[in-house]
Protein backbone atom coordinates (compact mmCIF):
# COMPACT_ATOMS: atom_id res chain seq x y z
CA UNK A 1 0.00 0.00 0.00
CA UNK A 2 2.90 2.25 0.32
CA UNK A 3 3.19 2.76 -3.22
CA UNK A 4 -0.43 3.91 -3.54
CA UNK A 5 0.92 6.99 -0.83
CA UNK A 6 3.82 7.95 -3.04
CA UNK A 7 1.55 8.86 -6.48
CA UNK A 8 -1.30 10.15 -3.89
CA UNK A 9 0.96 12.37 -3.16
CA UNK A 10 2.30 13.49 -6.86
CA UNK A 11 -1.57 13.68 -7.16
CA UNK A 12 -1.83 16.73 -5.28
CA UNK A 13 1.39 18.70 -5.74
CA UNK A 14 0.09 18.20 -9.57
CA UNK A 15 -3.22 19.49 -8.48
CA UNK A 16 -1.48 22.36 -6.09
CA UNK A 17 0.48 23.56 -9.24
CA UNK A 18 -2.08 23.36 -11.50
CA UNK A 19 -4.28 25.58 -9.44
CA UNK A 20 -1.27 28.00 -8.64
CA UNK A 21 -0.50 28.75 -11.89
CA UNK A 22 -3.90 28.81 -13.44
CA UNK A 23 -6.17 29.72 -10.66
CA UNK A 24 -10.02 28.59 -10.61
CA UNK A 25 -12.34 29.82 -13.59
CA UNK A 26 -11.66 27.38 -16.29
CA UNK A 27 -13.80 24.91 -16.87
CA UNK A 28 -13.83 21.31 -15.06
CA UNK A 29 -12.87 19.41 -18.29
CA UNK A 30 -9.51 21.63 -18.99
CA UNK A 31 -8.58 21.00 -15.38
CA UNK A 32 -8.97 17.36 -16.35
CA UNK A 33 -7.13 17.51 -19.58
CA UNK A 34 -4.16 19.58 -17.48
CA UNK A 35 -3.69 17.43 -14.31
CA UNK A 36 -4.20 14.43 -16.65
CA UNK A 37 -0.84 15.26 -18.83
CA UNK A 38 0.61 16.64 -15.77
CA UNK A 39 0.30 13.04 -14.18
CA UNK A 40 1.45 11.00 -17.15
CA UNK A 41 4.65 13.58 -17.17
CA UNK A 42 5.49 12.62 -13.42
CA UNK A 43 5.50 8.67 -15.10
CA UNK A 44 2.03 7.62 -13.16
CA UNK A 45 -0.25 5.97 -16.02
CA UNK A 46 -3.50 7.82 -16.15
CA UNK A 47 -6.87 7.29 -17.94
CA UNK A 48 -9.62 10.04 -18.57
CA UNK A 49 -13.56 9.25 -18.74
CA UNK A 50 -13.42 5.07 -18.35
CA UNK A 51 -16.64 4.19 -18.33
CA UNK A 52 -17.45 2.27 -15.32
CA UNK A 53 -20.36 -0.62 -15.67
CA UNK A 54 -22.89 -1.28 -12.61
CA UNK A 55 -24.24 -5.20 -11.86
CA UNK A 56 -27.85 -4.26 -10.79
CA UNK A 57 -30.00 -7.08 -9.78
CA UNK A 58 -28.15 -9.28 -12.02
CA UNK A 59 -28.41 -6.56 -14.82
CA UNK A 60 -24.77 -4.92 -16.32
CA UNK A 61 -25.19 -1.36 -17.10
CA UNK A 62 -22.60 -0.50 -19.49
CA UNK A 63 -22.87 3.45 -19.32
CA UNK A 64 -23.84 3.51 -15.78
CA UNK A 65 -21.10 6.53 -14.85
CA UNK A 66 -17.52 7.86 -16.22
CA UNK A 67 -14.32 8.00 -13.60
CA UNK A 68 -13.11 11.30 -14.27
CA UNK A 69 -9.24 10.10 -13.84
CA UNK A 70 -8.16 6.47 -12.91
CA UNK A 71 -3.87 6.70 -11.68
CA UNK A 72 -2.22 3.51 -11.82
CA UNK A 73 -5.54 1.38 -11.60
CA UNK A 74 -5.74 2.29 -7.94
CA UNK A 75 -6.85 6.15 -7.06
CA UNK A 76 -9.51 7.87 -8.57
CA UNK A 77 -9.91 11.73 -8.68
CA UNK A 78 -13.19 13.60 -9.25
CA UNK A 79 -12.97 17.13 -10.76
CA UNK A 80 -15.18 19.74 -9.74
CA UNK A 81 -14.88 23.52 -10.76
CA UNK A 82 -17.21 25.11 -8.23
CA UNK A 83 -17.45 28.05 -5.89
CA UNK A 84 -17.54 25.05 -2.97
CA UNK A 85 -18.56 21.40 -2.88
CA UNK A 86 -22.24 20.34 -2.35
CA UNK A 87 -22.57 17.14 0.68
CA UNK A 88 -23.30 14.93 -2.70
CA UNK A 89 -20.03 15.33 -3.95
CA UNK A 90 -18.09 13.01 -1.45
CA UNK A 91 -20.92 10.49 -1.55
CA UNK A 92 -20.10 10.44 -5.08
CA UNK A 93 -16.92 9.69 -4.77
CA UNK A 94 -17.08 6.66 -1.82
CA UNK A 95 -20.16 4.95 -4.26
CA UNK A 96 -17.38 5.23 -6.90
CA UNK A 97 -14.88 4.15 -4.95
CA UNK A 98 -17.16 1.02 -3.33
CA UNK A 99 -18.26 0.13 -7.11
CA UNK A 100 -14.40 0.20 -8.59
CA UNK A 101 -13.15 -1.36 -5.68
CA UNK A 102 -10.10 0.66 -5.23
CA UNK A 103 -9.16 2.06 -1.69
CA UNK A 104 -8.83 5.89 -2.30
CA UNK A 105 -9.71 8.79 -4.36
CA UNK A 106 -9.84 12.50 -4.06
CA UNK A 107 -12.48 15.28 -4.83
CA UNK A 108 -10.14 17.86 -6.51
CA UNK A 109 -12.75 21.21 -6.68
CA UNK A 110 -10.57 23.78 -9.01
CA UNK A 111 -13.44 26.65 -8.11
CA UNK A 112 -12.61 27.36 -4.87
CA UNK A 113 -10.05 30.00 -3.76
CA UNK A 114 -7.23 27.50 -2.95
CA UNK A 115 -6.24 24.13 -3.71
CA UNK A 116 -6.35 23.27 0.11
CA UNK A 117 -10.06 24.46 0.14
CA UNK A 118 -10.74 22.01 -2.71
CA UNK A 119 -9.61 18.69 -2.25
CA UNK A 120 -10.55 16.07 -0.08
CA UNK A 121 -9.36 12.83 0.52
CA UNK A 122 -11.37 10.08 0.63
CA UNK A 123 -10.81 5.85 1.26
CA UNK A 124 -12.78 3.47 0.66
CA UNK A 125 -12.03 0.95 4.00
CA UNK A 126 -8.75 1.99 3.52
CA UNK A 127 -6.01 3.09 6.31
CA UNK A 128 -1.99 4.12 5.57
CA UNK A 129 0.35 2.17 7.08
Amino acid sequence: MERIEEFAKVCVDCGFWLHKELGPGLLESAYEILLCESLKEKGLSVERQRIIPIVFKGRVLDEAFRADLIVENRLLIELKSTERYAPVHAKQLLTYLRLMDLPLGFLMNFGAATFKEGVKRIANDYYAI
